[in-house]
């Protein structure tokens, strides 16, 4: 899958979109943003970075960083969601959750 570098973080760790996923230094982050407006820790996220408009997981986004990151999601998710493949996957995976909830094994 293409990889979409977002942003590297102060200690150096890279945001990047790979899919349907948000990955921070190769370890799953989020699979969405979500608007600072919306986040219960505005009020801190602003003091530190007022220019954040989007938290991806723990990092905060410029509105240009987020239209990039949001862009190559949406890509990603396309991809992901119309692969034949991917699709089996999920369906085999929500199969067993099912069982799994059910006490079949």
């Amino acid at each position: 899958m293409d990889s979409t570098l977002v942003k590297t973080t102060q200690d150096g760790r890279k945001l990047e979109v790979v899919g349907p996923a948000i990955l921070l230094g190769g370890k799953l982050e989020d699979i969405e943003l979500t608007a600072v407006k919306d986040h219960p820790n505005r009020a801190a996220i602003l003091m530190i970075m007022p220019e954040a408009a989007f938290m991806a997981g723990r990092v905060a986004l410029t509105a240009e960083e987020a239209k990039i990151a949001q862009a190559a999601l949406d890509a990603g998710q396309k991809a992901y969601y119309s692969n034949p493949a991917a699709a089996h996957e999920r369906f085999r995976l929500a199969a067993n959750r099912r069982e799994a909830e059910l006490g079949i094994e």
